[in-house]
């Protein structure tokens, strides 16, 4: 239609001429010829015009992929310290993702990451041989303030302070969070100053569910010098951060043996060991004996040969039948005496109970076979019971009081015999 719009001027010029109509006739060949060549493009409207320009746009034409973004860069910590941090870029997640992470027991429990905050926490943890692997935090001056040597084997982090704020669980947070392989017990350096005043006493929790309540209590059995912390299952993950929080570091100066059944506590043990429970019961009413709430234990050592360990619990309390065939699970009676009575002999274990439902009858039962006895903490009547941190720190360094004035007679007739 274009070929004969520009060919229809030149036509009536040629009609007009002389033997115009066979040149006419001529040329409006040629024009359909050219027609032929070059056919008719039709249009789309405006709308699909548009599309299909886009669709039909060459690879050069289409807008160029966003580059990724650039990679954290590495710095260079200042002169002295010789250490490789990153810094992380803007919009780096990586400190959200490891923290959500790490606070939730089925990570830590699958992966065996732990995750500590607060200069003091991680320093204990370093000097105690706990192996870091990340460690985020926001100003160089923190990494002056750790053991270099620990720092050099682990991956750097320099973040900002907001975002450190923004994940911590600290009211006023220090800039300092760090992930650990979580610890094992048996490969810990535990402080030098911590093992000379340790005494051969022990501590088991029984159900301590309470995050604040096991951190308290395990600051308290390091304060002590207990030997040894053992954690029943049912008793709060002791590497959850608010115990971490509470126990101000005492996690790396004893070691804490955790999720234990009650079959196998008695091969943690030492030899010769007899465990008592402690109670707020009256001593008058013994004779009815059953789980008190909020309860605490202690034990003795076991009479006889000293190195005999202790009896073995079975599997399951003993039920009882009574007279119209009920059975129930039977509670030992035990011999009780007030906490300030003499009741350790070396070696010694305290039980503590929890909070809600006390002493198990598992947790009795291993008194009853080691010849064990309750510890009376005596109470204003109407009180129900106490706090089990309360209680703990009470029986323990009421405990750790007689244990030293008995080394320190042991010790006097040692250099002053008595003539025979």
């Amino acid at each position: 239609m274009a070929a004969l719009g520009r060919l229809a001027p030149g036509l009536g010029r040629e009609l007009l001429r002389p033997g115009g109509t066979r040149r006419a006739a001529a040329a409006g060949r040629r024009g359909v010829r050219a027609l032929r060549r070059s056919p008719v493009r039709v249009l789309p409207p405006q709308k699909e015009r548009g599309g299909a320009a886009g669709a039909q746009r060459s690879p050069r034409e289409r807008p160029p992929t966003p580059p990724p973004p650039p990679p954290p860069a590495v710095e260079w910590s200042p002169a002295g310290l010789g250490l490789r941090y990153e810094k992380a870029a803007p919009g780096d997640r990586r400190l959200g993702k490891v923290v959500t992470i790490a606070k939730s027991k089925k990570f830590r429990d699958h992966h065996g990451k732990v995750l500590l905050e607060g200069h003091r926490l991680i320093k204990d943890a370093l000097e105690a041989g706990a192996v870091l692997q990340t460690l985020f935090f926001s100003t160089v001056g923190h990494l002056k303030e750790l053991p270099e040597a620990q720092l050099k084997r682990a991956n750097l982090v320099k973040v900002k302070f907001e975002d450190i704020k923004s994940w911590s669980d600290l009211v006023t947070p220090q800039g300092l969070i760090g992930i650990f392989s979580k610890p094992e017990h048996a490969k810990m350096s535990y402080p030098a100053t911590q093992l000379t005043n340790s005494l051969p006493l022990l501590l088991i929790c029984d159900n301590i569910r309470d995050p604040g309540n096991l951190g308290t209590i395990l600051r308290s059995a390091a304060g002590a010098g207990c030997e040894k912390v053992l954690l029943t299952k049912g008793c709060v993950d002791p590497w959850e951060p608010k115990v971490l929080r509470a126990g101000m570091g005492a996690h790396f100066r004893l070691p804490i043996v955790a999720s234990l059944d009650w079959e196998s506590v008695p091969s943690n043990l030492p030899a010769g060991v007899r465990v008592c429970v402690a109670d707020n019961k009256d001593p008058g009413a013994q004779a009815e004996v059953a789980p008190m709430p909020g309860g605490a234990g202690g034990a003795s050592s076991a009479p006889g040969n000293p190195r005999a360990p202790a009896e073995s619990k079975p599997k399951a309390a003993p039920e009882c039948e009574d007279e119209e065939g009920a059975v129930s699970v039977c509670i030992p009676e035990l011999a009780a005496q007030h906490y300030y009575e003499s009741w350790p002999r070396t070696p010694v274990a305290v039980v503590i109970g929890g909070e809600t439902h006390g002493l198990s009858p598992d947790a009795l039962h291993l008194a009853a076979s080691t010849g064990g006895t309750r510890l009376l903490i005596p109470v204003v009547p109407g009180v129900d019971s106490l706090n089990a941190a309360v209680a703990a720190s009470i029986v323990l360094f009421e405990g750790k009081r007689q244990l030293l004035r008995k080394h320190k007679q042991e010790d006097e007739r040692q250099q002053f015999p008595v003539a025979g």
